[in-house]
């Protein structure tokens, strides 16, 4: 009786959950026509007012402004970083999700504390940070001037800036990944008598593959994208150390208007194929049953 009794209370909580998150069909065309027209007021018209007024004046002037020396550089330097500073979070975030998930140590709190934190800080206070550590009047200002190595207003303070806000993707992305797999399979490796190489490459990375991709696409679209603390080390020195958001910026407030947002439409056109390449890797880590995070 007493089974029969769980039973049916654990029917009725079943029924009552289905019935309350059961809506009619005229609320969820409501909250459907709200969060499309949202969409469409935040995200479709601003981008479709990029595109218009790049093509504003013709085919002619769009391609005209691409073409300059001064874009060519910054789409160039935009890649650079990226193809740089892409690989490095790779290689960290791997490391930190896989000593995080898989080993208990001290310090483990605070390094994930850590990866978090430029989440938290803003991107122009990490590029002042850097600043205040490599600038001429900076921590190590005077030793890097004496070595004539420069890292403030050149590409290696750009590219260390654009690594310290992006670092947190790929970590992230794997962490809650790799515990909710546990580590029976890499114990199960190693009691075999595999090395943790060949553990990690034939039984960890299969595993978070599809996570560890889609990290990298996060990674890669704020990379490109980075604004404020690029903005701060660069100096803005055109056709040196201007990427495509500063670039951008700079032909705006110059009021050359076509070129700016035919820079804008190129970064555009780069948002929208990191995020179709993104729901591609989603549709097909959905295909195989494998999620890309932790609750996915």
């Amino acid at each position: 009786m007493v089974e029969f009794k769980k039973g049916g209370t654990l029917m009725a909580t079943q029924t009552q959950r289905r019935i309350s998150t059961h809506e009619s069909k005229s609320v969820t065309l409501l909250l459907i026509g709200v969060a499309l027209g949202y969409l469409m007021l935040f995200l479709g018209l601003p981008l479709v007012a990029v595109f218009v007024e790049a093509f504003k004046k013709g085919w002619g002037l769009y391609w005209a402004a691409l073409q300059e020396p001064d874009a060519w550089s910054a789409i160039e330097l935009t890649l650079i970083v990226t193809a740089i500073a892409v690989p490095a979070n790779l290689v960290f975030g791997v490391a930190a999700a896989w000593a995080i998930a898989k080993f208990e140590f001290k310090g483990k709190s605070l390094l994930i504390t850590l990866i978090d934190l430029p989440f938290a800080v803003s991107p122009v206070v990490s590029g002042l940070i850097y600043v205040l550590l490599f600038g001429a009047q900076g921590w190590f200002g005077p030793w890097l001037q004496a070595h004539d190595i420069k890292l403030i207003f050149a590409v290696p303070g750009i590219v260390l800036a654009t690594i310290f806000v992006t670092f947190p993707f790929i970590a992230r992305e794997l962490i809650p990944l790799m515990q909710a797999q546990g580590k029976e399979e890499e114990e199960a490796a190693v009691s075999l008598g595999a090395s943790g190489w060949q553990t990690f490459w034939r039984v960890t990375l299969p595993n978070i593959k599809w996570g560890l991709l889609y990290g990298v696409i996060l990674c890669n679209a704020r990379a490109m994208g980075e604004f404020g603390a690029v903005s701060v080390v660069s100096g803005h020195i055109r056709g040196m150390t201007n990427t495509m958001p500063l670039h951008v910026e700079i032909l705006y407030n110059e009021y050359n208007f076509v070129a700016a947002f035919a820079v804008a439409s190129l970064l555009a056109l780069l948002a929208l194929a990191t995020l179709l390449v993104k729901s591609l890797v989603e549709w097909q880590a959905k295909r195989s049953g494998e999620p890309l995070h932790h609750g996915a």
